[in-house]
């Protein structure tokens, strides 16, 4: 197009051009410069004709910048001058630009025809201008009426609406008075039937036989049992009214009786037709025609709300048959006159509960398509069950013993019933979460099971205590028979060796305490199932934990008295065969009771130590039972927790004592026959040898020896039985006896040099064996007895500087300074007279 235009405007302006050359005018047109107009091509049209070599140069000069060889310019941008160039000087007279003067002519003819061109473009501009303010003026008016008339209209719609609006108000309050009149009629029809029928049931009482045949047809049962309640109502309402109305108008008196009497004919009516419905609603429960069951149902509804309909049903469940109940005692007791097992007697309760689950299961889905109203049904059912079947179980099942005389562990004890009555109550919960996911209506059924086990709930802790009571007395029972049986079995061997003082009986079992903490264990659990509140469970707990700790106290403290009497016994064996020696003979008899004494006595410390790791053992048990199941349950109440502690601490106190007495007597026995031993092997010439010219003997003496080899052997067990601040009381307090008793036993020998030399070893040897009780202050003390035994080996002159370093043994240094052989006869009172004080 563009192409085109610019053609037919070529040869136009070629024309033109060519006209102008010939001084014709030149003519330019609108039409030029529609469309896409271009100055360029303008002018080249115009100046085409007048310079033909405008195009060339143009094109030539393109071709000379494109190909850059043989060009005339130069590097600076100014054209080479050309060969010829003095050849064109000598023309310069004439012009250098001959078209100039057409050139200038064409141009202002082109500038006087585009002024004339825009000067009338203008005035076409005025003139549309002037015509578009004419139109725009005359649309204005259009529109302003068009609004006028619009409005207008809204006016007559609006009215027209709330015309309409009127007539239908008109029309919806005339429909109402016509559906009242029509509502009156159709309740004064019935209120004409119903007085109709009302005369017909106030004839003579008891005639029913000139009803309308509408209370005789099967068929219109429904209709027949809807008109009866509403003319017993109306009746009922109607001698209500009288009876609080004070009048004495014959007329109402008359009516007051006469409605009495149509109240008794449908009275009598409704309990025929109700028991008419009942024989039938059987019948068909009898085929399962669910149909006509629904329908009795339907009917029956108007009855009491169709109560008589539900009890009816539900009475008729063959689940309720007293066979079926006795049935139920039988699987779970097993056979008449045998100890039921709680074991059997969950299975069984299992399989009963669940055949009943099933079975209301099954009863729900019929209820469900039968009655208007199955949740009603339901709850009745449901509360059947838990007042019925489930009750008359329980009571053959848990028949609760007495207090005064509870039945013997041989019939299963009170645990028997405790034990019953939690299996009981676990698989009752159960069967109620069970109703409840079948579905029971509104019944509290949580409620209604919790009931049924108030009458046992209500003393249950008390049946506990006394059942741990009697299971303590059992177990006791059951341990003194086995002593005695192990006793009689055993006879009189080993008892010249002491064994019979510590038979294996009578130590402190472990088992047992363990078997007293599970029947607690089981007891706490009973405790949280047979309640729910925090503080009810708190206060069982604390009874029965409190029952745990009065069974271990007496147990374990018996068991300690019971170790502390061989201990006793051993000790009266001792001091009887302690005799003076009035022959050869009889003191080799009481050198050999002596022995059994000692061997008595070792193993009675041996067993009160068994007695005492175990009494230690036992109460660590208690604790962390204690810690694991009894703190938490006693935390919810304020002050629980720790009066249980103090408790437990009491009840400990007593086996403390009896542990400490015996610790005692243990010490005592050791030291007897530490002193036994001595007494018996220590020799005069073990510390003064007749020739103190020889060579000493460095090895401890033979009293030593046996000595130290006794502790040994006696303290092994008291190393594995004691712990902690006990062990390091024991031991120390045994450390500083064995100290004081070997003080007093060299009082009775005098010694030479060698002789203390031969002390010397014996008190390292004693210092090693006590360094095992880890007692610094039984160690210091051996180690003073080592610097002592200096003054038997010092020449006398030396002993003045002995003690320079150790002043506070000075006074028993005396002591043993007066042991020297040589004390008398070195005159050595009279050399330490100012260093040593006076023994007097």
């Amino acid at each position: 197009m563009r192409e085109s235009r610019d053609g037919m405007t070529a040869d136009r302006f070629s024309g033109s051009a060519s006209a102008s050359a010939d001084s014709d005018p030149l003519v330019l047109d609108i039409d030029d410069f529609k469309g896409a107009f271009s100055f360029d091509g303008l002018f080249g049209n115009l100046v085409n004709e007048i310079l033909p070599s405008y195009q060339e140069e143009e094109s030539d000069s393109a071709e000379g910048h494109g190909n850059g060889v043989g060009s005339d310019a130069l590097p600076n941008g100014n054209l080479r001058a050309p060969p010829d160039a003095g050849k064109s000087a000598q023309g310069l007279s004439s012009p250098l630009f001959p078209e100039v003067n057409a050139l200038l002519s064409l141009f202002k003819n082109s500038c006087k025809q585009l002024v004339d061109l825009r000067k009338q473009i203008d005035g076409n501009l005025s003139d549309l201008k002037k015509e578009v303010v004419v139109q725009d003026s005359e649309h204005r008016k259009t529109l302003s009426e068009l609004e006028k008339g619009v409005d207008g209209l809204f006016d007559s719609f609006a009215r027209l609406d709330l015309r309409i609006s009127s007539v239908g108000q008109t029309a919806a309050k005339i429909g109402d008075h016509l559906q009242s009149a029509d509502a009156q009629r159709e309740v004064a029809s019935q209120t004409i039937e119903l007085i109709k029928y009302l005369m017909e049931f106030n004839g003579s009482p008891g005639d029913l036989m000139e009803l309308s045949p509408l209370f005789s047809d099967d068929s219109r049962v429904a209709e027949a049992a809807s008109i009866a309640q509403k003319l017993r109502s109306f009746a009922e309402d109607d001698i209500g009214g009288q009876t609080m109305t004070i009048s004495s108008a014959v007329g109402n008196a008359t009516a007051s009786r006469g409605l009495e009497v149509a109240v008794a004919n449908l009275q009598e009516y409704c309990n025929e037709l109700e028991n008419r419905l009942l024989s039938r609603f059987d019948l068909a429960s009898q085929k399962r025609e669910l149909s006509t069951m629904r329908e009795c149902a339907k009917i029956l509804s108007q009855f009491n709300r169709g109560t008589s309909a539900m009890q009816h049903y539900v009475g008729l469940c063959p689940m309720f048959d007293l066979e079926v109940m006795n049935a139920d005692a039988e699987l779970v007791l097993g056979d008449q006159g045998a100890q039921p097992s709680p074991s059997n007697v969950a299975r069984g309760l299992s399989s009963i509960f669940k055949e009943i689950t099933e079975t209301v299961r099954k009863e729900a889905a019929t209820i469900a398509a039968v009655f208007p109203s199955p949740n009603d049904v339901m709850s009745i059912l449901v509360q059947r069950v838990l007042e019925d079947r489930v009750p008359k179980l329980l009571e053959k099942l848990l028949l609760k013993p007495s207090l005064v005389s509870p039945p013997p562990m041989e019939e299963g004890g009170l645990i028997l019933y405790l034990r019953l009555l939690a299996v009981a109550y676990e698989k009752t919960q159960e069967l109620a979460r069970d109703l409840r996911g079948v579905g029971c209506g509104d019944l509290d059924v949580e409620g209604l099971t919790e009931s049924l086990f108030l009458p046992h709930k209500d003393i249950y802790i008390e049946y506990e205590q006394a059942s741990l009571r009697q299971l303590y007395k059992a177990k006791m029972e059951e341990l003194r028979a086995e002593g005695q049986q192990s006793s009689e079995s055993s006879g009189t061997i080993g008892r010249s060796k002491g064994a019979s003082m510590a038979s294996s009986h009578q130590q402190i079992s472990v088992t047992v305490v363990t078997e007293f903490v599970r029947w607690n264990e089981e007891a706490v659990s009973r405790c949280t199932l047979f309640s729910s509140q925090p503080a009810a469970i708190a206060a069982n707990v604390r009874a029965v934990f409190t029952c745990l700790l009065d069974q271990v106290s007496i147990y374990i403290t018996e068991g300690l008295e019971r170790a502390r009497d061989s201990l006793t016994e051993a000790a009266a064996l001792r001091e009887r065969f302690v005799l003076p020696s009035v022959s050869r003979r009889v003191a080799a008899a009481a050198a050999s009771a002596a022995e059994a004494a000692a061997a008595a006595g070792e193993s009675s410390f041996r067993s009160f130590m068994v007695s005492v790791q175990r009494c230690g053992s036992s109460v660590a048990i208690v604790q962390q039972y204690f810690a694991n199941s009894i703190s938490r349950l006693l935390l919810p109440v304020d002050g629980a927790h720790a009066a249980s502690c103090e408790e437990m601490a009491t009840a400990m106190s007593s086996a403390e004592g009896a542990a400490y007495k015996g610790l005692q007597q243990c010490i005592e026995t050791v030291m007897a026959e530490v002193e036994r031993v001595l007494s018996t092997e220590q020799k005069v010439a073990d510390y003064r040898s007749p020739d103190d010219s020889i060579v000493p003997d460095h090895r401890p003496t033979q009293a030593c020896s046996k000595v130290v080899a006794y502790l040994s052997r006696v303290l092994e067990s008291a190393f594995t039985a004691l712990e902690g601040l006990n062990k390091q009381a024991f031991l120390t307090e045994l450390g500083n006896r064995l100290h004081k008793g070997l003080l007093n036993h060299w009082q009775k020998f005098t010694f030479n040099a060698s002789g203390g030399l031969r002390l010397k070893r014996d008190i390292t040897e004693y210092g090693e064996f006590v360094r095992s009780f880890n007692a610094p202050s039984v160690d210091e003390k051996f180690e003073q007895l080592g610097i002592m035994a200096n003054v038997f080996i010092v020449a006398p002159e030396s002993l003045s500087t002995l003690f320079e370093g150790t002043p506070s043994i000075r006074k028993d240094a005396q002591r043993f300074i007066q042991l020297r052989e040589d004390y008398k006869s070195a005159k050595i009172a009279a050399r330490l007279s100012s260093l040593l004080p006076s023994s007097s």
